[in-house]
């Protein structure tokens, strides 16, 4: 029985909402995830001057060390400003999308959620809307099909055991004293997306002077394969779409697309990539600009990084869903 049917069985919140995981056939086989390497390392746009630590994928021990892990150090190139281009053609964004505000508490509402997920989400063939309660350190059961996290002491930075959690249909990724990171989707079918659709509804409360990336990293480890993030920022601003260059040697060019809107907010994000030809950001279904160069063409993960650094608070996900 695939995890789909499992969470199905086993949820008790009022109002369940349908979705999906179309995954292949189970397999026993190692977990793809690793230590960033000095050759895959680059900065970020810096939550204080740390650096964006690389989604790691080569296998590693069970005890992973920070000894392979990237320079913290950020370069000058990869600090863009505040609704700055920093690289690549001018992109013209659409009217800033609106969103009623909602009550701040981390959970989702699920009518306006079904709503969401329906509109935004139709043709997906990975949907997780975390219906089934699990207490931090148990998500790698509870949830094996649709998150693989980063080893605990991965970089020195990640201790997802210790801070995710799902309750009230949402993930809650717990902020301040140490990261999370992890991949969206089954343990066989999450590393191989070419082109699709890619959303995530998402919030963050407090957690100033921290930030987080829901990125498509490439499975290769090859920077100059492209990266793409969205949505991506400090907490307390609002946050972006970055498209990096794939140019070997100036990955650290992007180009940055304001998204107009407020973490504090419930809104859904939205990568539509079109392998060699376009990547169009969406927020709420409103869309903030297309880009047309460095556009990927092999095998990525959508996956999230949050840092171990800044205020408390809460980086809450109410569900994420992918296309093949």
């Amino acid at each position: 029985m695939h995890a789909r049917a499992r969470h199905a069985s086993t949820t008790n919140r009022p109002n369940h909402r349908r979705r999906r995981i179309v995954i292949a056939a189970a397999t026993v086989s190692a977990l793809l995830i690793g230590v960033p390497t000095a050759a895959s390392a680059h900065t970020w746009w810096g939550w204080g001057g740390r650096g964006h630590h690389a989604p790691p994928t080569a296998p590693v021990s069970p005890t992973p060390t920070d000894e392979a892990s990237p320079s913290d150090d950020p370069t000058p190139s990869d600090e863009p400003t505040d609704g700055s281009t920093p690289s690549g053609a001018p992109i013209t964004a659409a009217p800033e999308p609106t969103e009623s505000a909602e009550p701040d508490t981390p959970a989702a509402d699920a009518a306006d959620a079904d709503a969401d997920q329906s509109t935004l989400a139709p043709a997906a063939s990975f949907v997780e809307d975390f219906d089934v309660p699990a207490v931090a350190g148990t998500l790698s059961n509870a949830y094996k099909q649709a998150w693989q996290p980063y080893p605990d002491g991965t970089s020195g930075i990640y201790v997802p055991s210790k801070t995710v959690s799902v309750h009230d249909g949402v993930m809650d990724v717990a902020l301040g004293g140490a990261g999370a990171a992890g991949t969206f989707g089954s343990t066989t079918g999450a590393y191989s997306h070419v082109g699709g659709s890619f959303s995530v509804r998402a919030k963050a409360t407090g957690g100033d002077g921290n930030g987080a990336a829901f990125m498509l990293w490439p499975s290769s480890d090859k920077w100059s394969d492209g990266e793409i993030d969205f949505p991506e920022g400090n907490f307390e601003s609002r946050p972006s779409a970055f498209q990096h260059s794939m140019t070997p040697g100036q990955e650290a060019e992007r180009t940055q697309l304001d998204s107009g809107v407020s973490w504090r907010d419930w809104h859904t994000y939205t990568i539509d990539w079109d392998p060699g030809k376009s990547v169009t950001y969406k927020v709420d279904g409103n869309v903030i600009g297309t880009i047309t160069h460095d556009v990927p063409t092999t095998e990525h993960r959508f996956m999230f990084q949050t840092g171990n650094w800044g205020a408390s608070g809460n980086l809450l996900i109410d569900w994420v869903s992918t296309t093949e």
